[in-house]
């Protein structure tokens, strides 16, 4: 591949090392079960869940120029930093902008339509669920790619399970209406603005969304030679 069509990234080892990562819990075990003898060694293991914490200037190559140019447009349309921005982190070599959900619509606008920026495509949008970051248990994050710079990067829009609120990206990118709708179905985001937001796989009547990480294991019943063997967050204890 020539050096003109390799993806724009900084490369120096500065950009690659991850910023140290703000701790929200420490997970025990596996599956969540408890009370019953454990025979797996599942016990045993200790994970530290942590979300990344913000990154200093400079943050390399063109992130400070990318996110200087946000700024700029924020400051003239009378905005402050603060509300276009919640924090900037650099981790091997991707610039992910954390931006309030109510800012998120006028940030897509800036990348998609400065010069300078030029952000055509909007790579869907996929989500997290964090049931320990409390007010801020769903993470959307949505990657963009500029065709006319050969470059990525992401915003990152943190919002609470008792408000999964954040608006719709489809009046900006009209190709994000699959991947919200499957965002939705899955995560319980409700992208508000969205042309005919429904569930994409389950169906219509579908309790709850099955990749939030307090969703049941579930699994069906089965008799197996007279004995009933449960799902599999309910056999043993793994914590």
């Amino acid at each position: 591949m020539s050096e003109e069509n390799e993806l724009s990234v900084p490369h120096s080892a500065a950009e690659n090392a991850a910023p140290p990562a703000e701790t929200i819990a420490l997970r025990k075990g596996m599956w969540g079960v408890s009370g019953q003898p454990d025979t797996t060694g599942f016990s045993q293991q200790r994970e530290t869940v942590g979300i990344s914490a913000p990154s200093a200037r400079p943050y390399g190559g063109w992130f400070d120029e990318a996110v200087d140019i946000i700024l700029e447009l924020a400051a003239h349309d009378g905005l402050k930093a603060g509300d276009v921005i919640e924090k900037v982190v650099v981790d091997r070599d991707q610039l992910v902008i954390f931006v309030p959900r109510g800012a998120v619509l006028t940030v897509a606008k800036y990348l998609r339509d400065d010069r300078d920026l030029r952000f055509e495509m909007c790579l869907g949008v996929s989500a997290v669920h964090y049931p320990h970051d409390r007010g801020r248990e769903l993470h959307a994050y949505i990657p963009f790619f500029s065709i006319t710079h050969n470059r990525l990067l992401a915003l990152e829009v943190a919002i609470p399970e008792s408000d999964p609120h954040m608006p719709s990206l489809t009046c900006v990118y009209p190709g994000d209406n699959w991947p919200e709708r499957e965002a939705f179905d899955l995560m319980g985001i409700i992208f508000d603005g969205h042309p005919g937001l429904s569930r994409s796989a389950l169906p219509d009547d579908w309790v709850g969304h099955p990749q939030r990480k307090d969703y049941p294991l579930g699994g069906i019943p089965v008799e197996y030679k007279g004995a009933v063997v449960p799902p599999a967050d309910t056999r043993r204890e793994y914590n």
